[in-house]
């Protein structure tokens, strides 16, 4: 497996494209890792600092995510080095989309990532440049379809992605019209932990899991894991975060979902975030559900986690450990070592599923429909793991191992 992860490591990126905003200090980058298949997907993300050797890794992520979600193309990703707070950024991400747009048209499908919204910002300023929609690059490059065809599956894809949850099983609050695009990702980092117990023996009724981020993915996480029968017992969030080590009630959990405050946990019984950042990591619990930003567990934390019963880690945040390695650095090795450790690219395909879903031919696009596809994509890529190794470690290595065989030739 190692051998094999070098090798697609080092791989150099087919194509690298570098903008320079002519009004603002803005720099953005998208990084094209390969166009398997005759295209490449992946979000655009806008954070202060980035580089683009983040992009980098994100790109040879979402190649990794394609081998379990499909299609079967390359991985891409976008970053603009911005302040996404500062009130120019709508400007600056016009002008991005423009430059961009030919690759969009061509052979390159993006979305929303962090502080980039799909609904709000991507569709309708991909749509200003004349790019139909912005997966239109993999139809063209990847599924060649006829001219109709095309129109009939971004029509299903535009329909689909956006569509609000009229579910109660599926949303928190079906009259606060809570899309997919809002949902999914956080339904899969349950459903991964749910399928793991159910694979590998037991269940996940009464479990304790811990919740790191309160963004769309953490909240949606820890809404599916409470209504699933798991126990959250302390959300970690980048202000402060809460704490109940005999668990929070589904109705609570809810409750915090709909009180949050765009991607920030809101609660009367909030504690400081140095507080809660010494206590969460010691609190019995058997789940553990990283969904905030890259690159934030120690090793230090995972090891209190693990002494305090840990049994399963499902990574809503690409590379959640704080390793400088694009994938399998020491942090993540040596909790893959003692840990049941689902990777990223299984436990938080949600939003790739649903793109994939939608550009096959005539879907039924119900809510149950989509949650069910994106729920069994990840069951199969868990099965996959079980069915190559048995014990309850190195889950991660094996399913590298799986992916990797497709992508290294």
């Amino acid at each position: 497996m190692k051998d094999l992860l070098q090798q697609f490591e080092n791989k150099q990126p087919e194509i690298v494209f570098n903008w320079k905003d002519s009004e603002t200090e803005a720099e953005g980058w998208t990084v094209i890792n390969s166009l398997r298949g005759g295209a490449a997907g992946g979000g655009t993300r806008m954070r202060k600092g980035l580089d683009m050797n983040e992009v980098l890794s994100l790109a040879k992520t979402m190649e990794v995510k394609f081998s379990v979600s499909g299609p079967a193309i390359g991985g891409a990703k976008s970053g603009i080095n911005f302040d996404p707070s500062d009130p120019r950024k709508k400007g600056v991400l016009q002008r991005w989309y423009h430059a961009v747009s030919p690759l969009l048209k061509s052979y390159y499908g993006t979305g929303g990532d962090l502080n980039v919204d799909e609904i709000h910002e991507v569709i309708p300023f991909t749509e200003e440049c004349g790019v139909w929609h912005p997966q239109e690059g993999v139809f063209n490059g990847h599924f060649k379809p006829t001219e109709a065809d095309k129109i009939n599956r971004i029509g299903q894809l535009r329909h689909g992605v956006i569509k609000v949850i009229e579910n109660p099983k599926f949303s928190p609050d079906v009259m606060r019209k809570y899309t997919i695009a809002d949902m999914i990702t956080g339904y899969g980092v349950a459903e991964a932990a749910r399928h793991y117990y159910e694979i590998y023996g037991g269940s996940i009724v009464g479990k304790k899991a811990v919740v790191q981020g309160f963004g769309n993915v953490g909240s949606a996480a820890a809404f599916y894991l409470a209504d699933m029968g798991a126990k959250v017992v302390g959300i970690i969030d980048r202000e402060g975060g809460v704490i109940n080590e005999d668990g929070f009630t589904f109705e609570e959990i809810r409750e915090l979902f709909l009180a949050k405050k765009g991607n920030q946990l809101i609660s009367t019984n909030m504690i400081s975030f140095d507080e809660i950042n010494n206590r969460i990591w010691n609190i019995k619990s058997e789940i553990f559900a990283p969904c905030a930003a890259s690159r934030l567990v120690t090793k230090k934390q995972i090891d209190s986690m693990i002494e305090s019963g840990l049994e399963v880690i499902s990574c809503g945040a690409n590379v959640p450990f704080a390793d400088k390695e694009i994938f399998f650095g020491p942090i993540m090795e040596a909790t893959d070592n003692k840990v049941s450790l689902i990777p990223d690219f299984i436990s938080n395909c949600g939003m790739a599923r649903v793109f994939a879903y939608f550009m096959e031919k005539k879907v039924q696009i119900t809510d149950e429909a989509i949650f069910a596809d994106t729920s069994e994509i990840i069951r199969k890529a868990i099965q996959n793991i079980h069915n190559k190794n048995k014990s309850k470690v190195n889950l991660s290595a094996t399913a590298f191992e799986i992916a990797l065989q497709q992508l290294v030739q």
